[in-house]
């Protein structure tokens, strides 16, 4: 089972200055920044897979600038993530189009051809045919019953372009694999993809869908794909499979390849389990990281002073005081309640919200007090041997601009792949 990291321009700064929260002088991003595989040296992940609505174009705006999606279709997705070293040349990159992006439209932006072209100026190694997402899912159907109007019509879209792309492929004799996408309202509806995926020639499925199903779910559409290919010599990747806790749940299935971005965007996205910690082989352990903002970047923080809440200058004091506590702590200088104290009084406004009772708001900023002193009181970088807790030490727990997440979510990576490996070799 191989761990495929979904990438969205996910680099930082090698030599950013956390002391006076500055990038180097002279930083060019992208060219100077760094991927999580060149930061550490080594790929935390199997693969990575880009998406083309990521990647954007003129028919999508994506996240890449003008010029990043210049080099990118001229030098192609290897050169371009700078995956190229020898240690990488053998690690799949997979393209995929992107549907999350484009779901609310009635139809893909897309054209087979358009994505071969794609995938094969780019330099993929694997390449996902179009599909369109259906977010209905219910198992108690049986069959192919069910399912709403729009949902069908997504179902005969995503295999009428895979029929389209997979011919095309053949014809064009294509140099990357192609995989066939399966979406479905059902666990019956997604073996009946599987089945006509299988029928057009594919031997390379991967399950759509997943991101919004919870685990039971999730175990009810692979039993029934599992079942599909019952006797074939066909592969199986989940796209978007992000359940890091009951991953040990799904090792029993003939599941090739998976990709999911979580692990780095949940150091900054959740609400509470930012940094991942390896408990033993087969458990994660998370911890919330301790937010201190910058005063001057702060939208909730600025718009409370542009509403004459607080003084500007009294939060940047605030903010100072709790840098320099979390720091001190650290180096042995300061007590847990000194820091929390000073984190709750600086974070008290950035929480509070006004619609919000006041019991739901000393309820969430209480919750946030318990956090964070779980957080300090076993103080789980100290016991990280990653790059980034050695480097850095404890600017990993501060939540606070790209920098210092990111590269919690390159720990985050690093812990998760680990994890992984060790249930592999378990099972």
């Amino acid at each position: 089972m191989k761990f495929i990291f979904s990438d969205s321009l996910d680099y930082i700064d090698p030599d950013f200055d956390f002391e006076n929260d500055e990038c180097h002088k002279g930083r060019k991003p992208y060219w100077d920044d760094q991927f999580p595989h060149e930061y550490l040296g080594y790929a935390p992940y199997d693969g990575i897979l880009i998406s083309r609505a990521v990647v954007g174009d003129h028919k999508f705006s994506g996240k890449y600038s003008q010029s990043q999606l210049m080099r990118f279709r001229r030098v192609g997705a290897r050169k371009f993530m700078r995956f190229d070293a020898p240690q990488f040349l053998e690690m799949p990159i997979f393209g995929d189009c992107g549907a999350f992006q484009y779901s609310k439209m009635s139809e893909p932006p897309y054209a087979p051809e358009d994505m071969i072209e794609f995938y094969g100026d780019c330099g993929f190694t694997h390449g996902l045919s179009i599909d369109h997402i259906i977010f209905d899912f219910d198992t108690k159907l049986i069959g192919m019953e069910g399912g709403s109007e729009d949902a069908k019509r997504r179902f005969q879209i995503t295999l009428d372009l895979a029929s389209q792309f997979f011919k095309e492929c053949r014809s064009c004799r294509v140099k990357f694999h192609p995989i066939g996408v399966v979406q479905g309202w059902s666990p019956g509806s997604m073996h009946e993809a599987t089945r006509q995926l299988i029928a057009i020639g594919y031997d390379y499925i991967a399950i759509g869908g997943l991101v919004p199903l919870n685990a039971l779910e999730i175990h009810a559409a692979l039993e029934a794909v599992v079942d599909a290919i019952k006797g074939r010599n066909v592969k199986i990747h989940l796209l978007g499979f992000a359940k890091a806790d009951s991953l040990s749940e799904f090792v029993k299935y003939p599941i090739a390849s998976f990709d999911t971005t979580s692990p780095l965007i949940r150091a900054f996205k959740d609400n509470t389990k930012n940094y991942y910690e390896l408990k033993n082989d087969y458990e994660l352990e998370y911890y919330t990281a301790i937010r201190i903002p910058q005063a001057y970047e702060s939208n909730i923080l600025n718009g409370k002073v542009k509403a004459g809440l607080y003084h500007q200058e009294d939060l940047k004091n605030l903010e100072i005081v709790a840098l320099k506590k979390i720091r001190d702590f650290d180096k042995g200088n300061a007590s847990i309640d000194e820091v929390i104290d000073a984190v709750m009084e600086y974070s008290r406004p950035l929480m509070w919200t006004e619609k919000a009772s006041i019991q739901s708001n000393e309820n969430k900023i209480s919750m946030y007090r318990e956090a964070y002193k779980k957080t300090l009181t076993e103080k789980p970088w100290k016991r990280c041997s990653c790059k980034i807790c050695r480097s850095i030490s404890v600017e990993t727990i501060i939540f606070r601009a790209s920098n210092r997440n990111k590269r919690r979510g390159i720990h985050n990576l690093t812990v998760y792949y680990d994890h992984l490996k060790n249930i592999l070799q378990g099972k």
